[in-house]
């Protein structure tokens, strides 16, 4: 049976017995700062499983997951994976221990045919209850039974004991026995011995204690259910093999391996060709959820994976990035929004797997930069900085330093190494996922929803710093809920902010500074301006018009936006994260090459054309079938429920999105891109601005090129077309309105004209700069040819000093070296001012001088007449300093060298 057929039967089958099938969500977790990534089935359930926004109380999924914290097992074992499918299937406070132990036996007994004497099961020793299941209801034999403590068979393991605090539960347990020919042989041998024997397949997990800080177990009043498998586990059970690696979900890839990499394949160890394709499978779809390999958080872990799979290429050149086609078209039926996505993140995945190549080129002189100085001995810390920064391998700086006789501090090493890999297992491991964040808000009422505004309403929840409270004074900060609810605020989600208004009762007055969605309430970030406000206070509600206006056009001009990205540039354009106000927009955008400022101007052009187009913008309920068969684009983090939300552009755009939208097209006026930038490895970033705000920013600019072009020159006439000139003086003094077709000419004509003439102007500027410089040279010269005549001789040693105004470092060093060669033995010393700065440059020339006069000794002495510091060497040395005034004692004192030296 494949792979595929054993997630469908999963699905299906819990299906049939009344679970709806939840699709996987992304590996980076929506609203959950405690996880780098989405390690277990149950993590988008959290809510739920906290009895909030059940919707369906039974559901089944194939989760994609990521976990970083057995990394180091990770090709060396049979079932050690990063990236994997967790079947599960979960109930929020309905069925529980009898169903979930009853279905779980009869899918892998009957569906999946599993011959029942290769099943064991295990249970929590105190667990009586499911103990009596598995004999009574199941009718398994109590030697296939394993009674085990709360560290194997409690969830979170040890919670009893150990905690943390919050829901948690006994579990169940079901093994594979792979027969009495694997493992340790031992007669006695069961579950509970690690050799190998038995594989663990299916995790029951029954939650229905609430753990209390003094570790008191409470029965929670909703129990609830959750159960995790492995796919990549049963399938090898299903296809008898006894490494997941060797199962339909691997064999393709290596396959592939073998034909990128040729004949180097054979050099290659077995436990390091799992860790290629175990990487890139989890580099592989990160990036295609929207993670970039980065130095930060959960690209450094893609970029850290990357890494280890390139080094174990004997041939270390690029390849990992050919391997992605096959990863995505394996499960391109369930994952087929990352197979579209292949192309794209083959092109990330090479150009990180260059970046490294240049890197690794450039480690080995780090390593011996270290060594300098300290041949010796290289530092923990200096060993984990070029294995964690720089990936370079440990047997790499083993074999340097056995060859050079250099001790390693591995101790450190391994502190430094084991403190990485624990912030891993913190970041991603399971043992975190059912650690739930208190609800601040528990206790509150949901209110009703009113659509009138302003709004007269009641202050029924206050909520200041993290503790509820009886009041807000003037100049505090709070959470608040009102009663009822205004259903006209809309609450921050999918990048746009939140709406903002104010709260008033008499005299006294309250700023709303954003509004957020928590548990089906809408709670308002408020700032005390002036009185007081305390709980059941009947206030008044106002929305800030103006502001909600303005977002709603920078939103509907982010889906204009998309769109002309998509026309311009390809299909291949995702968006992959926003940013809406009232002020800009931001849209980050999968796109591997920095935009031309043609494509911008395309780009700009387009959207303003579809502005201009006065078109109708509809909004219209829609199942998600219906939105995706039309052909709907979704935002990067959003989810969605049955019933969606589509936002229509005309035949522009088609996106699903619960955001505030203009009505026309028209409403939006103007869109002007303010910036292009990079923001990680084939993802680009573009703000934007409209209406006013366009306005502003246009005018801003060609102010900020007329005062440059001025100040480099008086004659701008004759510079710019008199037209041009006209037109920014027009616009400047508010005479002309700055609509679409001024921003065209801004983008063609303006911009290109004002920054070809300043541009011009500076190179003029810099001739005459040049040309000023070499006549003053010229001048100065002409007058030290006759002082060079009459060289000044102290203890037969040539001596040339002159003081010049008004020259600066550079050219004082120009007549320094002039000077130079006109004496064959000697010391020079130039004294300089420019303004209030004071310079010296000294020379010692002559081979009879050398140990006998230092430059850099006659500075570091002279530089003190001046008020600054010098350096230098014997033969060249100068110094800065303030005090202008002190150029004469400067020179005197090299003289006093001079005649102290022999």
């Amino acid at each position: 049976m494949r792979s595929d057929e054993v997630r469908k039967k999963f699905l299906e089958y819990f299906e049939n017995n009344g679970h709806r099938i939840v699709q996987s969500d992304l590996l980076v977790p929506r609203n959950d700062p405690t996880l780098l990534f989405t390690g277990a089935g149950m993590n988008q359930f959290k809510e739920q499983f906290m009895g909030k926004n059940i919707s369906y109380s039974r559901v089944v999924s194939s989760q994609k997951c990521l976990r970083t914290g057995d990394i180091e097992n990770v090709g060396k074992t049979p079932r050690h994976h990063t990236f994997f499918e967790m079947l599960g299937n979960f109930s929020f406070g309905d069925y529980f221990k009898t169903e979930a132990i009853t279905w779980g036996w009869n899918f892998l007994t009957k569906e999946l045919a599993i011959p029942e004497d290769r099943l064991w099961v295990s249970v929590y020793e105190e667990d009586v209850e499911s103990y009596n299941i598995w004999i009574n209801e199941i009718g398994r034999p109590k030697e296939k039974i394993v009674k085990l403590g709360a560290k194997d068979n409690f969830w979170p393991s040890d919670a009893p004991s150990k905690g943390p605090n919050g829901p948690c539960g006994p579990c169940s347990e079901i093994f594979y026995d792979w027969g009495e020919a694997v493992g340790c042989s031992d007669p006695g041998c069961n579950p509970a011995c690690e050799c190998g024997r038995f594989v663990e397949v299916w995790n029951l997990v029954f939650t229905e204690f609430e753990r209390k800080p003094d570790k008191e177990l409470i029965p929670l009043p909703n129990k609830n259910i959750d159960t995790g498998m492995g796919l990549e586990r049963i399938v090898s059970v299903i296809q008898n093999v006894h490494t997941n690696f060797e199962t339909d979900l691997f064999i393709p890839i290596i396959a592939e391996l073998q034909k990128i990499i040729g004949k180097a394949f054979d050099a290659i160890e077995k436990s390091d060709i799992y860790l290629i394709v175990d990487h890139i499978r989890a580099v592989t779809f990160s990036i295609g959820d929207g993670v970039s390999p980065s130095n930060e958080s959960r690209g450094y872990v893609i970029r850290k994976l990357i890494r280890r799979a390139y080094l174990r290429n004997p041939e270390k050149k690029p390849f990992l990035y050919k391997l992605v086609p096959k990863v995505t078209s394996i499960l391109k039926e369930v994952y087929p929004d990352t197979a579209e996505k292949s192309e794209h993140i083959s092109a990330i995945v090479e150009e990180e797997e260059n970046k490294f190549n240049n890197t690794l080129n450039a480690t080995m002189p780090i390593l011996e930069g270290m060594l300098v100085g300290n041949p010796k001995n290289l530092s923990g810390e200096n060993i984990f900085k070029l294995v964690d920064t720089y990936g370079l391998p440990v047997d790499v700086i083993e074999e340097t330093a056995d060859e050079r006789k250099i001790e390693l501090d591995k101790l450190g090493f391994e502190k430094l190494m084991n403190e990485r890999k624990e912030q891993s297992r913190r970041s991603s491991d399971i043992t975190n996922d059912f650690i739930f964040q208190p609800d601040l808000f528990d206790g509150a009422l949901k209110p009703e929803f009113s659509d009138s505004l302003p709004l007269e309403t009641s202050i029924e929840f206050i909520l200041k710093k993290d503790q509820s409270s009886e009041e807000v004074l003037e100049g505090e900060d709070a959470e608040i809920i009102l009663s009822p609810q205004s259903s006209c605020f809309y609450a921050e989600l999918g990048g746009q902010t939140g709406d903002t208004g104010s709260i008033s009762k008499g005299k006294s007055l309250m700023k709303v500074l954003n509004t957020y969605e928590i548990d089906g309430r809408k709670v308002l970030y408020v700032r005390g301006v002036k009185g007081e406000f305390k709980k059941k206070d009947i206030v008044v509600l106002s929305l800030d018009d103006e502001k909600k206006k303005d977002t709603a056009k920078n939103h509907t001009a982010t889906h204009l936006l998309q769109a002309a990205l998509r026309e311009v540039l390809g299909d291949h354009v995702k968006q992959s994260g926003s940013a809406v106000d009232e002020n800009r927009l931001r849209f980050d955008f999968t796109h591997m090459k920095k935009l031309s400022e043609m494509e911008i101007f395309k780009i700009e052009d387009l959207v303003n054309l579809w502005i201009g187009e006065d078109v109708v913008v509809c909004k219209e309920e829609k199942t998600l079938k219906e939105a995706k068969d039309e052909g709907a684009l979704s935002f990067f983090g959003e989810k969605y429920g049955d019933t969606v939300r589509v936002v229509t552009v005309g035949g522009r755009s088609k996106e699903l999105c619960g955001g505030t939208h203009v009505d026309r097209t028209s409403d939006i006026n103007i869109f002007k891109i303010t910036s292009e930038t990079s923001i990680a490895s084939g993802i680009r970033r573009i703000e934007a601005v409209t209406g006013e705000n366009a306005q502003k920013w246009v005018r801003t600019k060609i102010e900020e090129y007329l005062k440059e072009i001025n100040s480099l020159t008086e004659n701008i006439d004759k510079v710019l077309n008199d037209d041009i000139i006209s037109l920014a003086v027009d616009v400047l003094a508010g005479k002309v309105a700055i609509d679409k077709n001024l921003i065209k000419k801004y983008n063609q004509e303006m911009k290109p004209k004002f920054l070809g003439a300043v541009e011009n102007l500076k190179i003029e500027a810099k001739k005459k700069d040049r040309s000023r410089s070499q006549d003053k040279f010229n001048n100065i010269t002409i007058i030290l040819e006759e002082k060079l005549k009459d060289l000044e001789k102290i203890n037969g040693v040539n001596f040339f000093s002159a003081i010049l105004e008004d020259v600066d470092m550079g050219l004082l060093r120009n007549v320094a070296r002039f000077v130079e060669k006109k004496i064959p033995s000697g010391v020079v010393l130039l004294a300089g001012s420019e303004g209030e700065k004071a310079s010296l440059i000294c020379i010692v020339t002559g081979e009879n001088l050398e140990g006998r006069l230092s430059a850099k000794d006659i500075v570091s002495k002279a530089a003190g007449k001046i008020g600054g510091k010098g350096g230098g060497k014997d033969n060249f040395a100068q110094a800065g300093g303030s005090d202008i005034a002190g150029l004469t004692e400067a020179v005197n004192s090299a003289r006093e060298i001079i005649e102290g030296k022999e």
